[in-house]
């Protein structure tokens, strides 16, 4: 690649992040395609099914392995994963009202409406007791970033972090999509038993949506903090199911939209 700082031009190889399709099947039919960086494969469709409704928990998935897809040399892709649904665990009708096809910059495109995806959590959000320290929160997204080895190495990925009330980081994953990211996180923690995620803070290094919200709110995390802006179907949301909606957290503050009470704050104006 060509170089280009002020005068300076240089030319030199350059690391930049994978993206590749990731097709999900259920029992050999074709639910969803989603742009990914590989790695963690399994983690992102466990968390995909359950944020979109089709599981509820690990005990609905018999299995899942990647299927025969081959490159040009005949060499698996490893880029379709088809998953066994338990038996009594019926497959959604994709042919009513969704399209699960999702890209890497936003993973609703393609959906009929905002009725189509707003999946009820079957977790009470807004029950979580959970008090979060401000000098914690402010943390975050330093560790968030100390944590990011491949941004490090490539600056173009996203990365969503799962932290405890107290800011010790549990699990982080980095993706070319912030809602692979999330899937990710979610279900590495499906995967060992831990949804519902009470207590916990979800950390994405860029702005909270809808959708990251609405997957929040089906793992059952209390917390969603965000480096930068949130929407306002991701403000509404928040107020509906219980959560706790932060955004432009960074430096020495924060903007808190939703549940503020489950922020401890000091006593100041």
């Amino acid at each position: 690649m060509l170089r280009i700082r002020g005068p300076v031009r240089t030319t030199r190889p350059d690391t930049v992040a994978a993206e590749e399709p990731l097709e999900i099947r259920l029992n050999g039919a074709p639910l969803a395609v989603t742009m990914r960086t590989p790695g963690a494969d399994f983690d992102l469709v466990h968390g995909f099914l359950a944020t979109e409704g089709v599981i509820a928990g690990i005990e609905d998935v018999a299995g899942l392995r990647y299927c025969n897809s081959v490159d040009d040399e005949g060499r698996n892709t490893y880029n379709v994963v088809d998953v066994d649904l338990a038996p009594g665990v019926e497959p959604p009708d994709t042919a009513l009202d969704r399209n699960f096809l999702t890209s890497s910059s936003c993973g609703v495109c393609g959906k009929a409406s905002i009725d189509a995806i707003r999946t009820r959590t079957r977790h009470d959000v807004a029950a979580d007791a959970t008090r979060l320290e401000l000098a914690t929160l402010l943390a975050l997204p330093d560790r968030l970033r100390a944590a990011q080895e491949v941004f490090t190495k490539t600056g173009g990925l996203h990365a969503a972090g799962l932290f405890t009330a107290d800011g010790e980081l549990v699990v982080l994953r980095e993706d070319v999509g912030r809602h692979n990211a999330v899937d990710k996180v979610i279900g590495d923690a499906l995967r060992a038993g831990r949804v519902p995620l009470t207590g916990h803070v979800l950390m994405v290094s860029g702005r909270a949506s809808f959708e990251l919200t609405q997957k929040a709110a089906m793992a059952g995390i209390p917390v969603l903090a965000a480096v930068s802006a949130p929407s306002s179907l991701a403000v509404e949301l928040a107020a509906d199911v219980g959560i706790t909606l932060v955004g432009f957290l960074r430096g020495d503050g924060c903007n808190v939209y939703t549940r503020q009470e489950r922020l401890v704050l000091d006593e100041q104006a």
